[in-house]
């Protein structure tokens, strides 16, 4: 039921995008709070049933999720529709432009790998440890949770720096849109980073929030203390991502996941092949984030961005060919 409602889910975050597009942060910001709320209150309401509403059980929590997405794509669409942003779309006389699909399609489709790899990389890792037994598997997914939640910090970083740079880039001021650039990826670096390492130092709170077994706290105490502070690097090329996709080309930051997941192939064969220890796995991780981020700086600071004619009469659009 869920996914055949999922086309909710993706007209939710388009519309936020182009609130996104248009400066305005804060309105799809208060829609994702909003959802979060109206899913656990409905979804909790129509799944467990309340007063004289039924139970539904797991129908019901997928309904209630899909009731919220429909409410903010309500709201948002209103929004748009009634003059209130910056742009207002306009049904009558609209008309199919392919090159406008093209420009959207030319980041998109590379950037569909991005979360593909992210998470392949990670079923790649659990198979290896889960020789290791259900104490370590148990150590990776609590810092994996730690991960998720950063990385949810390192998105609201970043995807500001996507309107900004755009907007930078399509007025010919390459220079300005770099500094915006750089500028996020010190502060993903530093806010990831100090929060990754107060989880280091402090891992003890996180893993009591999912396990009490002596076992795996001791290897969720040892996973954190070895890989969180170098959640800073993940932070870092989240920021990096965004940054890329504000100039209208990501292929350098999803090949700089590619890299990732093949280290983590070849290293993690090599590791298994000398039977090493569970802990030489935690180091081939935080050993993966550090190549991430530098291979995601690399990408941003040797792929040239700029304006690019696409035929025509002098037509332009984004694209990373060419400083100014």
């Amino acid at each position: 039921m869920y996914f055949g409602g999922a086309v909710l889910t993706w007209l939710v975050n388009i519309l936020a995008g182009v609130l996104r597009g248009t400066g305005n942060m804060k309105l799809p910001s208060m829609m994702i709070v909003n959802s979060a709320i109206c899913q656990i209150i409905l979804g909790g309401t129509l799944g467990l049933g309340l007063g004289p509403v039924p139970q539904f059980g797991m129908p019901g929590v997928a309904t209630g999720s899909l009731i919220a997405y429909s409410i903010n794509i309500a709201i948002m669409s209103w929004y748009l529709f009634s003059g209130r942003g910056r742009i207002v779309p306009r049904l009558r006389g609209f008309r199919m432009r392919w090159a406008l699909f093209a420009d959207i399609l030319k980041v998109g489709v590379v950037a569909c790998f991005s979360p593909l790899q992210n998470t392949l990389t990670n079923l790649v890792f659990t198979h290896m440890l889960a020789v290791f037994g259900t104490a370590v598997l148990a150590a990776y997914g609590i810092g994996a949770r730690l991960e998720y939640v950063l990385a949810t910090i390192a998105f609201s970083i970043g995807i500001g720096s996507v309107p900004m740079i755009g907007v930078a880039i399509g007025a010919g001021r390459i220079a300005r849109a770099r500094r915006i650039a750089w500028t996020t990826g010190v502060v993903a670096l530093i806010v990831i980073g100090g929060l990754a390492c107060a989880a280091a130092l402090f891992p003890d709170p996180w893993v009591r929030l999912f396990t009490d077994n002596a076992e795996a706290h001791a290897a969720s105490r040892q996973f954190l203390r070895t890989v969180a502070p170098f959640y800073a690097f993940i932070g870092l090329a989240s920021a990096m991502y965004f940054s890329s996709q504000g100039a209208g080309n990501v292929l350098g930051p999803v090949l700089a996941q590619t890299a990732r997941l093949l280290f983590i192939v070849l290293g993690g064969s090599y590791l298994i092949s000398q039977t090493a220890a569970a802990e030489s796995f935690f180091s081939l991780t935080a050993a993966s984030m550090m190549l991430l981020g530098a291979l995601s700086c690399a990408a941003v600071a040797f792929t040239r961005w700029g304006p690019r004619k696409t035929g025509g009469k002098g037509r332009l659009s984004l694209a990373s060919v060419g400083d100014k």
